[in-house]
This record gives C-alpha cells, sequence and structure tokens, in this order.
C-alpha cells in the first residue's frame, strides 16, 4: 500500500481539525532532518536539571538498518514538527515489529521516542501522523511510547518517579501523561523499578535462602567473562527464551540481537556485575547490572565525537560510580521460586559491598504482570522509585 504522508503536508487529519495553522511536519531523511530530531528534545529539557542528553549514536542506531535487526523483519519512519518560525517543538516516530504486530489481537505497531512542547495541538499532530504512516501499513492500534528494539531500552512513559534517570529508561516532562490520555491511549501495563540502598543489609531471610542454595549441590555461579563471549552470549539467549516466553506477545531473541545488545554494554560494563546460574553445565538464570552510564555522560551533550571520546575516558577514570542499573533478570520456568535469583544477587553484593562507591541499584523494570519477579523485588528488601506506563490506542473505525 502507498505512503499516504508527502515529506512536508497540509493538516487534514481526523478526528482533529483544531490543529494550528502553522504547524509544520517533516519526515525525516536527511542528515539535517537527523540533527533536527536529535535536537528536539535539548529544546524540551534545556531548563531540566535531570535530564541527561542520550548518546546521539544510540538513538541513531535505532533507526538504522546497519545496526538494528528489527529493520529486517520490520520498518520504522520518523518526523520532526515545526513552529511558524521554524523552531523545533516536536518529534516522533513509528514502527512496525512484524513478527509482533499479529500477536495482538489486532495487527498492532508502535510508537516511541516522542517528545513536544507543552502545546496539546502539536501532541495530536504528531500522534495522528503516527497512526496515519501506521494504517496505510494495515495496522489497527499502537503502542506507545515503545522502542524499535528490545524492551530494556526507551520504553514506557515516565509517570512517577521524576529524578535523575538511569541510562536507557526514558524521561519525560510530567504534562506528557495528559497529551498521551487525552488523545485516547489505553494503559496497557505499567512497569515498576525498585531501588536497593547498597549501604543496607538484604532481610534475613533473603541471605538464608541465597546461602542455602549457593550450598546445593550441581548449583554453579560464575560473573561473565568477556574473552568467552560467545559462550555467555549463547546461554543468555537460552534463559531468555524459556523464562519470557509466557508473556504476552513474547518473540524469541535472536543470537545477533544478544550480540549487538552486548556489543554496545561493553565501553561501560563490568564482567563482575553480570552473572549466570548452572545446574551442572545448563544455564538457569542470570542477571544483567551496568554502572549507570549517565554519570559518564552527563557533561556530553550527546555527542561522542573526537572531543566527546576524551571526556569520556576521562570520565572512566574520574568519576566514581554511584549507581547501578540491574537492566535485565531471567529464569527458565523449571528453576523459578527455588531460590536462584537471590543466589545470584549476594554473589553480586561479594563483589560491589567492598568497592564502597556503589550507593544504590535500580532493579528496571518489572510489568505488573509479571508477579513472580514482583515477588523476588520485595524479598531483596528493594523500595519503590519509578513507574513508566506503555498505552495502547485503538485505530477509529
Amino acid at each position: 500500500m502507498g505512503h499516504p504522508l508527502e515529506s512536508s503536508f497540509s493538516i487534514t487529519f481526523k478526528p482533529f481539525k483544531s490543529y494550528m495553522t502553522n504547524l509544520s511536519i517533516i519526515e525525516v531523511k536527511s542528515p539535517g532532518d537527523r540533527k533536527d530530531f536529535l535536537d528536539v528534545a535539548r529544546q524540551i529539557y534545556r531548563d531540566d536539571p535531570h535530564w541527561v542528553c542520550p548518546l546521539e549514536d544510540n538513538i541513531e542506531s535505532v533507526f538504522d538498518p546497519e545496526r538494528n535487526n528489527f529493520h529486517k523483519e520490520g520498518q520504522c519512519t520518523r518526523w520532526v514538527l515545526t513552529d511558524g518560525q521554524g523552531k523545533l517543538i516536536g518529534r516522533i516516530a513509528a514502527f512496525i515489529n512484524a513478527k509482533k504486530a499479529l500477536t495482538y489481537d489486532v495487527p498492532t505497531g508502535g510508537c516511541g521516542f516522542f517528545e513536544c512542547t507543552n502545546v496539546p495541538d502539536a501532541a495530536r499532530l504528531l500522534f495522528d501522523t503516527a497512526r496515519e504512516w501506521l494504517a496505510a501499513r494495515g495496522m489497527k492500534a499502537m503502542e506507545g511510547p515503545i522502542n524499535f528494539g528490545e524492551n530494556d531500552m526507551w520504553w514506557g512513559l515516565l509517570v512517577e518517579g521524576f529524578t535523575m534517570p538511569y541510562y536507557g529508561l526514558n524521561y519525560n516532562p510530567p504534562y506528557y501523561k495528559a497529551f498521551f490520555e487525552d488523545y485516547g491511549f489505553q494503559v496497557s501495563y505499567e512497569q515498576i523499578s525498585n531501588r536497593i540502598d547498597l549501604r543496607k543489609s538484604f532481610p534475613e531471610r533473603f541471605t538464608k535462602i541465597a546461602n542455602w542454595v549457593a550450598k546445593k549441590g550441581g548449583y554453579t555461579f560464575q560473573h561473565l567473562d568477556m574473552k568467552d563471549f560467545g559462550k555467555y552470549a549463547r546461554d543468555f539467549m537460552e534463559v531468555y527464551n524459556d523464562g519470557w516466553d509466557d508473556f504476552a506477545h513474547f518473540t524469541p531473541i535472536k543470537e545477533a540481537t544478544v550480540y549487538e545488545t552486548f556489543r554496545k554494554m561493553k565501553p561501560v560494563a563490568d564482567e563482575n556485575l553480570i552473572w549466570f546460574a548452572y545446574n551442572g553445565t545448563e544455564p538457569i538464570a542470570f542477571v544483567v547490572l551496568l554502572p549507570d552510564t549517565n554519570e559518564l555522560i552527563r557533561n556530553l551533550n550527546g555527542k561522542l565525537n573526537l572531543f566527546g571520546k576524551l571526556k569520556f575516558v576521562w570520565n572512566k577514570f574520574t568519576v566514581k560510580h554511584k549507581r547501578m542499573r540491574a537492566v535485565v533478570m531471567g529464569t527458565k520456568h523449571a528453576y523459578r521460586n527455588l531460590g536462584v535469583e537471590s543466589a545470584l544477587f549476594v554473589r553480586l553484593k561479594e563483589y560491589v559491598a567492598p568497592l564502597s562507591h556503589y550507593q544504590e541499584v535500580e532493579l528496571s523494570w518489572v510489568g505488573d504482570f509479571n508477579k513472580k519477579m514482583i515477588a523476588v523485588h520485595q524479598a531483596t528488601g528493594a523500595e519503590f522509585a519509578k513507574r513508566h506506563v506503555t498505552y495502547s490506542f485503538s485505530f477509529p473505525a
């Protein structure tokens, strides 16, 4: 089906007819457009002390078919919005994961990387633009804000906990919630992030279970060894695809995606913060923690050019990490509720505690549908930190 949208067009979408007549929306095509897409966020957050500009290359990689394997099974595009004076005031992206789209009750695409000044007409135009593009390609609904990739990055709208974000977690002004809900988006699920204060001990019961499991015959625990990266990538994929396959709209992760994910993590990863559990030689669980990249890039403004790389290297040697993020955890079905996760956390604590500069770890995020993992968070003594929401919107007939 042909694309109904030109790169710049008049505003005639339904059901809204109240757009400011001087808004102009442009589909991103040129290097200048790509720069504008990145600069929108800088305009929105220029006075926000909590926001940390993401690395430009990480955002651009989402839209690069050479670096994002999801392009092989889908498609995406993005737009920037300007006012009558040519000032950047908004942006949005739309994407279709061909494998996942048909796992819903109706074909469902996604929108994300939404940013907008506090102008409701502008927000509606951005949502309408994504909707029209998706509808022209057979979609009947969209989720948002989500990523054209795995859900560990840039996923969900922040609705509670407006503090400095961990890298990869969406951060946005509080008024975005009204934009989504006034447009007609409905809550699909909530994503809860919890915080562990590493200066405190784990609850006694949690530690007892962990120590008992650690001594159990057959179980062993290993941290990542980059020299044997391929083995651990395959172990990660095996556990992930078993442990997550009972969740709605799950699609198995591929080895190429695991390699790309680990490649992106490598500059900040600490092997001792990525742990695997085994029963004999069988991988049964893992937990991946990363030092918070935002602590290293706060003064880079998203740019990793030569000067930015020099500052990044300097920061790595001079900035003592206080924060870590648990990016993803997984346990095979057959080993749930056996305390394996507890043992992994205790192994991590044994490494982290003597370093003293680590003060907290954020367990992010767990869906409100994942009762077992919520119970693991609670068992560690973690406290609430943030709430994100993934919305869905069914297109009017």
